[in-house]
């Protein structure tokens, strides 16, 4: 390669003879054929790449294709070379062959530091204006993350809330039912209730379950009526409050006939007020139970979401990572969306980061909902394939147009309102999938849209 044959290529006219053999001593002349791979989309761009003669195609990832975005075939059109102004910058796409030809490539260390011996100046503005796009999309990235945060933390809130709300009340009541539980015992014993029928009431009282008795409301309504008009009949006081618990044990007035056989009239209010008690705190120490058992059961799905406290790489069951990430999205869910689960038998574990993937399956279940509107059918499903696992997630909502799915994983496209989305979701988790060597893809059409992540079970080495 000659000095006169590179000042012959516009991108060096105005260099001196001294500063183009600088170019050709620091690079080396590199010959290509057709089909021949000179640099890879997303690798750390290390050299800097210009035509001197043939045909170069420049590919990029686009969904689940791979299509040719541009075409150096002037002598002087470069690619790469990034790590000149930031150290951590890849290739934006794939350099192949199309036409046999040379190229000159020089490192990107080298190519820095004779721009900073030629010109200073123009190197702080090409380093200013490299950091400003950068920090842009790294704010812009920031935001996205942010954004969802808060829908996760709005909707664990959320779900939180009732079971919470649930807890505090029975607390509350149990509080009251204690004491009323207490006082009848106390007013039995200051009416010396004798023994014997204490232990028969006591069997009475076995004989019925706390808040178990099946029953439609109005058979149940019913029956709690009638129970109102026996104790009043018998002018037990307070005949509202222990009616409730008896007719929701199964009580009937054939079973307060019997109590009333054996208790006499002195004892009859607090014997049964004291058997309502105790029927009272059974169903709400339950209803205690299933409150915190829920506030527990959806902390276990924050845990399992976040990964907290789990190694990175690990052999992760998808099927837990799926239900967490609906268990977060359950405030979305409710309403008009029905949730479909097809989850295949001999599924196997596969070595990935699960907060990762959970991240990935958060993004597409939430642009489902939003697809739909909040009201459809969201189908989630998983099976194993040649090598890997593949996971499904398709909605009813109205579809994407080919214009649409096209652009469906590039930076900051998003066919939200403003304010709504970012158009990173997609891109982050395009990334995320092609970093566990799987591939995403889309299949879309009026009426049903699916979203396939496919993931091998083990990782390539050294990843």
């Amino acid at each position: 390669m000659r000095a006169d044959d590179l000042r012959e290529i516009f991108l060096f006219d105005g260099l001196s003879a001294d500063q183009v053999g600088e170019l050709i001593a620091a690079g080396t002349e590199v010959h290509f054929d057709v089909g021949d791979t000179l640099f890879t989309e997303g690798d750390p761009a290390d050299f800097w790449w210009v035509l001197l003669d043939g045909q170069v195609e420049l590919l990029c990832r686009t969904g689940h294709e791979v299509l040719v975005v541009s075409v150096m075939d002037r002598p002087g059109v470069w690619a790469g070379g990034f790590r000149a102004w930031a150290d951590t910058a890849g290739y934006l796409s794939t350099g192949r062959g199309a036409r046999p030809g040379r190229m000159l490539r020089i490192p990107a260390a080298a190519l820095g530091d004779l721009v900073r011996a030629w010109s200073p100046f123009a190197v702080h503005l090409i380093e200013g204006f490299f950091q400003t796009v950068r920090n842009m999309e790294a704010l812009s990235r920031q935001r996205e993350a942010l954004v969802a945060l808060g829908t996760l933390a709005a909707g664990l809130a959320h779900e939180l809330n009732n079971p919470a709300a649930a807890a505090v009340r029975a607390v509350g009541e149990l509080h009251d039912t204690a004491e009323t539980l207490l006082g009848s015992l106390t007013r039995l014993a200051e009416r010396s209730l004798p023994a014997d029928r204490f232990v028969a009431i006591d069997t009475l009282r076995r004989e019925l379950g706390a808040g178990s008795a099946a029953a439609d409301p109005l058979a149940a309504a019913d029956r709690e009526d009638e129970l109102s008009d026996w104790l009043d009949t018998h002018g037990v006081g307070g005949a509202w409050r222990i009616a409730s618990p008896l007719a929701a044990g199964g009580a009937s007035v054939e079973w307060c006939e019997r109590a009333a056989a054996v208790l006499d009239a002195g004892t009859l209010e607090p014997g049964l007020e004291w058997v309502a008690s105790t029927l009272a705190v059974g169903t709400l120490l339950a209803e205690v139970k299933e409150s915190t058992g829920r506030v527990s059961a959806l902390v276990t799905a924050v845990k399992s979401y976040s990964q907290v406290d789990r190694a990175s790489l690990q052999l992760t069951d998808l099927t837990e990572g799926l239900e967490s990430t609906l268990v977060m999205l359950g405030h979305k869910l409710r309403g008009g969306v029905t949730v479909v689960r097809d989850y295949g038998a001999g599924v196997p574990r596969i070595e990935a980061n699960p907060g990762e993937l959970n991240q990935v399956w958060t993004n597409i279940i939430d642009n489902a909902i939003d697809a739909m509107h909040a009201s459809g059918t969201l189908r989630v499903s998983t099976r194993a394939v040649t090598g890997g696992v593949l996971v499904e997630i398709g909605d009813t909502g109205q579809g994407m147009p080919p214009n649409v799915q096209a652009h469906a994983f590039d930076a900051f496209f998003t066919t939200k309102d403003v304010g709504q989305g970012t158009g990173l979701g997609l891109d982050i988790s395009r990334r995320i999938v092609e970093r566990h060597k799987g591939r995403i893809t889309i299949e879309s059409e009026p009426g049903r849209t699916v979203l396939r992540v496919q993931l091998p079970v083990r990782q390539t080495k050294g990843q």
